[in-house]
Parts: structure tokens; sequence; C-alpha cells
């Protein structure tokens, strides 16, 4: 029941409508999301793909003899992982503001061709310096990618087909973890070759390949909806009405305002994505670059270890596009993350106790079926309750940055003086998917409320256009007075009475 004064239609003004002058009766929706599909995901794939790739490589590049060459210890090692996290994860939001005031298409290919050069200089290293130097580097290149991407994405998709296209661009990492041991292990045949060693080659090579990826990708990545060479005027229109009647009412263009970042700032749900994004991307980053070594250590050699972790990529992979088809298809997000959560502290708790490789390989299976799947999931879940695509875009950069922030921590918990069974990192790893499921759950919890909220009214605004100034009580009046219902919902994004959280 509404309040007097409040609003009473969830119907935007008529002379509203998005390009009203045209006409979109023609428009195949089926087959314009095919043709949209078939252009901005795959390559998003392939790049997210090669800076999984390229970030990872180092774990690989170890077990061919890379911190002997150098004449680095362990310790030092872990410096120079530590460092790449820093500028990587405090540049993500600044990066999405950036991303959104200019094309897609000049700032995504710019990053990727920058990390492509810095990752070939790591081939020729020579001392510890230069490695740190470059791992610096490589997180300034690399920062915003993975934020940019899933917001580049939230543009394009309504909110009930977000997951599935998250999760299949995601699958690109496990995809890469899988092929990083198989490309490693190839490229580690050309040791000598030109004076070389095999893990300098495998910097080189990958770095090559993403530099020629960058230079096509000025050309092939599209620009947000509004302004996309390959759709006709018609198609255009329809895409942004389409999220529009979605409740993503940004959608067409939004002015940058400094009231934005605000919004995301004092918004609890922004704190606790970056719990939920703490919660899997700790676990994803020491996960990605310690797998190896950890089979590696529980007696299997180099190679056989890089080829023993192909499974167990091969498994995440299958299983993070089946969630995505679910959480679209059911929209229980929420849910989803606890389950999944839940999995990883069962393999955790595993990895803790067992003392038998084949026991242990097993849990990797268990860890990696938790923390792969989650991420997708989890910020189509964030990005689906958050309006405003400025708001989206900080609040995106702030709950992953914050998450990455976190492989700082993680890159450094599996130490070589815990080998072989690492007691120490797996229960550092424990505690982080904790934290991510304590947090999905009081997500999912005030998202409920909220919406409870709205459903009695309590939450609703006074439209001037629907009101005459009588009967307007103070509740109200505080929760905002504005001309039309299209200024309330422009104003007030994912706050606005009549926007619904999903769980």
């Amino acid at each position: 029941m509404s309040h007097p004064g409040s609003i009473v239609s969830l119907t935007a003004d008529k002379d509203e409508l998005y390009e009203a002058h045209v006409d979109t009766s023609q428009v195949d929706e089926r087959r314009l999301l095919r043709k949209i599909d078939i252009r901005v995901v795959p390559w998003l794939a392939l790049l997210y793909f090669l800076n999984f790739l390229d970030r990872g490589s180092i774990g690989n590049a170890k077990l061919y003899d890379m911190a002997t060459d150098l004449g680095i210890t362990d310790k030092q090692y872990l410096i120079a992982l530590t460092v790449f996290f820093f500028p990587y994860a405090l540049l993500e939001p600044a990066s999405n503001v950036v991303l959104r005031r200019i094309r897609p298409s000049v700032w995504l290919s710019s990053m990727m061709f920058v990390w492509g050069i810095v990752m070939m200089c790591h081939g020729f290293l020579h001392n510890y310096g230069g490695l740190v130097t470059l791992r610096v580097l490589l997180g300034v290149a690399e920062a915003g990618l993975y934020p940019g991407i899933v917001f580049y994405i939230s543009c394009w998709y309504k909110r009930s087909e977000l997951g599935t296209r998250v999760a299949a661009f995601f699958t690109s990492a496990t995809i890469a973890g899988a092929f990083s041991g198989l490309l490693a292990a190839a490229i580690s045949n050309m040791n000598g070759v030109a004076g070389k060693p095999g893990w300098s080659w495998i910097f080189i090579l990958e770095g090559l390949f993403t530099i020629l990826c960058a230079i096509a990708s000025y050309r092939i990545i599209s620009n947000f909806p509004e302004t996309a060479g390959f759709l006709t005027k018609e198609e255009r229109v329809f895409v942004i009405r389409r999220l529009r009647d979605d409740m993503q009412f940004s959608a067409g263009g939004e002015e940058f305002k400094v009231r934005y970042i605000w919004q995301s700032l004092r918004d609890w749900k922004t704190y606790l994505a970056m719990g939920i994004c703490m919660g899997y991307n700790g676990p994803l980053f020491a996960f990605s670059l310690f797998t190896p070594t950890i089979i590696d250590e529980v007696r299997y050699k180099a190679t056989t270890a890089n080829l023993l972790s192909v499974p167990i990529y091969v498994w995440s992979c299958i299983v993070t596009v089946i969630v995505g088809l679910v959480g679209d298809r059911f929209g229980k997000r929420g849910y989803i993350n606890l389950f999944l959560f839940g999995t990883g502290l069962v393999g955790y708790i595993i990895l803790v106790t067992s003392r038998t490789p084949a026991l242990s390989y097993f849990a990797c299976f268990l860890a990696a079926s938790a923390i792969y799947p989650t991420a997708p999931n989890s910020v189509a879940w964030v990005a689906s309750n958050v309006e405003g695509s400025y708001k989206r875009s900080i609040t995106l950069a702030m709950a992953i940055g914050w998450g990455n922030l976190n492989g700082a921590v993680s890159s450094n918990v599996y130490r070589a003086v815990d080998a072989p069974w690492y007691r120490l990192g797996h229960a550092i790893i424990l505690a982080y998917i904790a934290i991510g499921w304590l947090c999905s759950a009081a997500f999912m919890f005030l998202l409920r409320r909220e919406n409870e909220r709205r459903d009695r009214g309590e939450r609703d605004e006074v439209i001037d256009s629907y009101n005459s100034g009588e009967g307007m009580d103070e509740l109200a009046l505080k929760n905002g007075r504005f001309e039309t219902v299209n200024d309330a919902r422009r104003e007030k994004g994912d706050e606005w009475s009549r926007f619904r959280y999903t769980l």
C-alpha cells in the first residue's frame, strides 16, 4: 500500500520514450541478441584469456628455473608477486570512469597493447630489481580490464541475461589456466634457442601474441549500444528501450556528475560487494598462481604438475558455464553463491587436513568448483542490483578492485617453508571463502528487507505531476520530491521506490 502523494505507476512518461520517432517494430529480438553475442562476447573472452594467461605465466615460468636463473629467493619471488596487485587494484575505479567517458575500443585495446609490451620485457630479465619493476608496470597496464569488461557487458544485456554472458567470457580464465600448463610445457622445449632459457620464451611469445591481438582490437571492439556501428539505427534504439524496460534507466547515455561517485560510496551494497569479491578473488589469485606448485610439491614433477592442473581447469570451465545458465534461468544468484562458497569451504577443509596426494588433488577440484563460477555469478548479481551507469561502473570497480587487492595477501600465503602440504596457506584461503559466504548471506538478507520496505510503500517519492501537494506526509518528503516519474528514476537509480532488487 502506498503513502499519500507517492508514485502509483511504474510506467514512464510517454513523451520520455527513447527516440520516440524511431519505429522498431521490425526488429527481431532473438536475432538481434545473437548478433550482439557474436560481436561482443567472444573477443572480450579472448582479451580476458590473454589477461589471465599473461598474469599467471610467472607461476609456470618458476617451474622452469626462472628463480634460479635470476638468483632470487622464495621471499623475493613472493614480493614480486605482491607488488603487482597494488596498482592493479587501486587504479580500477578510475579506469572504469575513463572507460565510460571514452570509447571502449580505444581504452581496452590500449590497455592490452601496453601490457603485451610489458609481458615481452619479462623475457629479457636479468635480476630481481627488473622483475619487481615489470610486475608493477604489468599491474598498471592490466588495471581495469576485468571490471571494465563486466561493466561494458552490463551495458548491453538485461539483468536476466547478464550471468550467462559474464560466465561465457569468464570461462576464458579457466581455459587459460588449463592452456597455460600445456603451453608452458611446450614452450619450455625452446630452452637454449637464441641463448635464452625456456622460461624467457614463455613471456616473449605470450607477450607478442597479446600485442598482435591488441592491434586488432582497435577495430573489433564495439562501443556502447547507443553508438555501436555494427547495429542499425533501429537496432540501437531497440537495445536501449529494452534495457530501460529492465530498469536500466541510464541506458542510452548518462552525463557524468560527481554525485554518482558519492552515491556509490555511501551505498551499503558497495561494501558488501567488496566483501563478496574478497571472498573469491583472494582464493582465485592464490589458486591460479600456485596450483602447479602445490601439485608439484605433492610428489609430481614440473611438467607433470602443469599437465595435472589441466583437468581441474577444464572442470572449472564446465561448472562456470552451467552456473551462468542456471543463474539466468532461475535468477537466484544469492542462493547459488551460498552453495558455491559452501563447496569451497569443504574443499579447503580437506586440503588443510589431507596428507594423501590423491585426496588433495580431488580437493583442488572442489576448490576450483567454488572459486571460478562464483566470480561471474557474483559480479552479475552485483551489477543487476546497481543502477546508473557511472554508479554501476564505480561500484563494480571498487568491489573487484578490493578483491584484487587481496591478491597481495593471497599471493604470499603459500610459503616454501610450508611445503608440501601448505596447511597455513590453505587455512587462510578457507577464511577468505568464509568471508565470501557471510557477505553473500548479508547481501541477500538486506536486499530482501529493502524490497519488502518498498512493497509497503516506505520508500515512495512525491511526484508533483501526480499530486496537488495535499496529503504529502513526512516520509514521502524524506524520500524525495520530483516533477515526473522519469525524473525520480534518473535521479535515484536503484534507490527509486519501484526498483526491485534481485536475490
